[in-house]
C-alpha cells in the first residue's frame, strides 16, 4: 500500500509555508514520520494583513509559483486559521447527540459572541468530561470565525489550483506539532510569534485549555524601527535583528533600540495577561513552562524577557525532532529557523494524526 502523504499549508501575513509530511504506519517505532518537502515564500506587503488574505489573487500567484518550484506531489492541502476574527472559548455543555450539540452552539453562539450567528463558522473540540451543575457535562473549547475570513484563505488556496480539504485552528496545529515527547506529560503555553498576530495556546498534556490570538507580532518592532530611524522596511528588520530586546548599543542607534523595547514589551504584557486570565479564569493546572515558535521567537532578548515577564521557563518549539527527513526535502531551508514551520508542520499532522 502506497505511503499516505498530507500537506499543510499556512499561509501568514508575510509569508507562506508548506510541508509534506509522511506519518509512520501505526505500531511502529520509527518516529513521527518523514517531511518529504519543505518550503516557503515571501508575500507582498498588503496581501496579508494581521494574518488575514486581503488579496486573494495575489496570494494565489504566490502559492502556485511556491507549488511548481518546490514540487509537491498532491494538490490536496490542509489550511489554517488564526486571527482576530476567531474566537475560542472554554465553554461546559450536557452530554447529548451530535445534532443537538449543533443547535447548542448555535445558542452559545447568539448569547456570548461579538458576531452575527449567520456570519459564523462554528465548532465544539470536546477536551472531557466533568460533573455540572445538572450532572456529566462535556468541557470543550467553542471555536466561532466569521465566514469571509476563512473563505478568503480558501478562495486563495483553490485559486492556486488546489484543493482545501480541512480548515483547522491555527493553535491547534502549533499545539499538534511542539508538545510532543516531554512536553506532552507537561502544562506549557505554546506562543507563536508571527509578522501582525501572536497565537497562545495553553494545554495540559496535550489537551488544549484556552486558545487567543494576540494583535501584536514581530513586523511591529521593525514598524516602530523603520519610523524611528527613517529606514526601508528591510533595512529596519536588519537593524531590528541586530540590536535585539534590552541590549547595550551605542548612542546613535539608541532610538532605535527603544522602538525594538517598546514594541517588545507590548507583545510581552499582551502574552502576560494571557496567562493571568487563563491561571484566574480557566480551571486547569499552572502553567510550567513556556514554548515558543514562529520567526519572532528568534529576535535575540525576546525569550528571556517573555521568561522573565511570566516567570517561567522558555524554550524553542521543534517540529522536526522526532523526524526523518527524506531526500527530497531541503533540510538546510529550516536549519535554525525550524520554529517557523510549526504551524505548517501542524496543519500536516493533524489528518495523518
Amino acid at each position: 500500500m502506497a505511503k499516505v502523504r498530507t500537506i499543510g499549508l499556512d499561509i501568514g501575513t508575510s509569508a507562506v509555508r508548506a510541508v509534506e509530511f509522511a506519518p509512520t504506519h501505526p505500531g511502529s517505532t520509527g518516529g513521527l514520520g518523514s517531511v518529504v518537502r519543505v518550503a516557503e515564500a515571501p508575500l507582498p506587503p498588503g496581501a496579508v494583513r494581521d494574518a488575514e488574505v486581503v488579496d486573494p489573487s495575489l496570494v494565489s500567484s504566490v502559492i502556485k509559483r511556491l507549488w511548481s518550484k518546490a514540487g509537491f506531489s498532491d494538490k490536496n492541502v490542509i489550511i489554517g486559521v488564526g486571527n482576530q476574527r476567531v474566537v475560542v472559548r472554554q465553554l461546559d455543555l450536557p452530554v447529548m447527540p451530535m445534532a443537538h450539540l449543533r443547535q447548542a452552539l448555535v445558542y452559545q453562539a447568539q448569547e456570548t459572541l461579538p458576531m452575527a450567528v449567520d456570519e459564523a463558522l462554528l465548532d465544539f473540540y470536546p477536551t472531557g468530561e466533568v460533573d455540572g451543575a445538572d450532572g456529566r457535562a462535556m468541557r470543550g473549547l467553542f471555536v466561532a470565525a466569521v465566514k469571509d475570513t476563512v473563505s478568503a484563505n480558501v478562495l486563495a488556496v483553490e485559486g492556486a489550483g488546489l484543493v482545501p480539504q480541512v480548515v483547522d485552528l491555527s493553535a491547534f496545529a502549533l499545539l499538534r506539532s511542539v508538545v510532543i515527547g516531554d512536553l506532552a506529560e507537561r502544562t506549557v503555553a505554546c506562543v507563536d510569534i508571527g509578522a501582525r498576530v501572536t497565537n497562545v495556546v495553553v494545554a495540559d498534556r496535550g489537551v488544549p485549555l484556552l486558545a487567543r490570538v494576540l494583535a501584536a507580532g514581530g513586523q511591529d518592532a521593525t514598524d516602530a524601527v523603520a519610523r524611528a530611524m527613517k529606514l526601508a522596511d528591510a533595512d529596519a528588520e536588519r537593524l531590528k535583528r541586530q540590536l535585539g530586546v534590552g541590549q547595550q548599543v551605542q548612542p546613535d542607534l539608541a532610538d532605535a533600540a527603544d522602538a525594538v523595547n517598546t514594541a517588545a514589551r507590548g507583545l510581552v504584557e499582551a502574552v502576560r495577561n494571557t496567562l493571568s486570565y487563563y491561571a484566574s479564569q480557566v480551571a486547569g493546572p499552572p502553567v510550567e513552562m513556556l514554548v515558543l515558535t514562529g520567526g519572532g521567537a528568534h529576535l535575540s532578548g525576546l525569550g528571556q524577557y517573555l521568561s522573565s515577564a511570566a516567570r517561567l521557563p522558555a524554550v524553542l518549539g521543534n517540529s522536526f525532532q522526532h523526524v526523518t527527513w527524506a531526500k527530497t526535502a531541503d533540510r538546510e531551508l529550516v536549519k535554525d529557523r525550524e520554529s517557523t514551520f510549526a504551524i505548517a508542520m501542524g496543519l500536516a499532522q493533524g489528518v495523518a494524526a
